[in-house]
């Protein structure tokens, strides 16, 4: 029994020998890496099909972003050649609707995904995936119920410097359609992880028009021009770079007027190359550049019945009047924390009341 004892013994620890080498040897040649990154096929094989990705994304310790669905799942039938047309239209809206346009002549040259990049697909690009999720939808700004149709025409009115769609338009119609073939996978009421824009923290400090000039010379001048004037393409019936300021660019009505949206554009999109997760510029040069560029000339709009409800203007709207004794000035390049403050103090008094 002794002798049978010891040979247990001589055999176990040969075999915990074993298992210590086959270790070191994985680690070596770095098989748990290939298996945990070089082929993530292994785990989508393990799913069920439409739950790998999440699965995946979960195994990589990342959260899953919204993509698009594959154009080839577009349907090669009427309604598919509606929704090409709307893709068409976000694409190259100028060459349609701008001033030269070949439908209407309606907006100022700039196309839809000017705003909204690769015609609204790009993740925290300005992107259409929580539109068709979302809307209708009530808007403190109108102070009313807005439909997709209302949301875009808003942009004609205020981004395009434009006039409306008819909503029963074979334009509208498309660009409708293509919206909601975008969302045909995010759930009803639900806003998908990197919808929008990034939004950046709030500086301690005004957001600076001098140092985002000079930024603006150094990182902005190749695509948007000196003068902020962009460039058109070679038929000169739309911009390929679009401008930044002046009577062709987008109004101070427009959603990227607000300091704190073209501030998180500027910082997830630009300069070319830049995404979210690698970005180009700091978050303080992405808020003083938005400065400097919402500081220059553009048209107006008649905003007067915007906000009705005055005490909803978010605390970067730069037009008065508003209900915490902050000037137009604040409003526009912060510092907003004391606005911030100074609206929760109203809002604890006026429930204590």
């Amino acid at each position: 029994m002794q002798a049978d004892f010891k040979e247990i013994q001589t055999l176990a620890k040969l075999i915990t020998g074993l298992v210590a080498f086959l270790l070191v040897v994985i680690i070596l040649t770095g098989t748990t890496v290939g298996v945990l990154y070089v082929k993530p096929t292994f785990f989508s094989d393990l799913f069920s099909e439409g739950e790998s990705p999440a699965m995946v994304t979960a195994v990589e310790n990342k959260v899953a972003l919204w993509m698009a669905p594959d154009p080839k799942s577009i349907p090669a039938n009427t309604a598919g050649d509606e929704i090409r047309y709307g893709k068409e239209l976000i694409a190259h809206t100028a060459e349609y609707l701008g001033p030269k346009g070949k439908v209407l002549s309606i907006s100022n040259g700039m196309n839809c995904q000017n705003c909204h990049l690769d015609a609204g697909t790009k993740p925290f690009g300005n992107n259409y995936s929580a539109v068709a999720s979302t809307y209708p939808k009530f808007r403190a700004r109108s102070g009313a119920e807005e439909t997709i149709e209302k949301r875009v025409n808003d942009c004609f009115e205020r981004s395009l410097n434009g006039q409306p769609l008819a909503n029963d338009s074979k334009e509208m119609k498309a660009i409708v359609a293509y919206i909601k073939w975008l969302g045909t996978d995010v759930p009803k009421g639900k806003t998908p992880e990197g919808a929008g824009l990034v939004e950046l923290s709030y500086l301690s400090r005004p957001a600076d028009p001098i140092k985002g000039k000079v930024l603006y010379q150094e990182n902005c001048t190749v695509c948007h021009g000196a003068d902020g004037e962009g460039i058109m393409n070679t038929d000169r019936n739309a911009y390929t770079y679009p401008p930044l300021w002046g009577k062709h660019s987008y109004n101070d009505g427009a959603g990227l007027y607000r300091m704190s949206r073209f501030a998180g554009y500027i910082k997830a999109n630009m300069p070319l190359g830049a995404t979210h997760d690698s970005p180009i510029l700091t978050d303080e040069q992405a808020w003083d550049i938005a400065a400097f560029v919402n500081s220059m000339e553009r048209p107006n709009k008649d905003i007067s019945k915007d906000w009705p409800d005055i005490s909803k203007k978010p605390i970067d709207h730069p037009f008065g009047p508003f209900t915490d004794g902050f000037d137009e000035q604040q409003h526009k390049f912060g510092p907003y924390q004391p606005i911030i403050d100074k609206r929760k103090e109203l809002s604890k008094e006026q429930k204590a009341k």
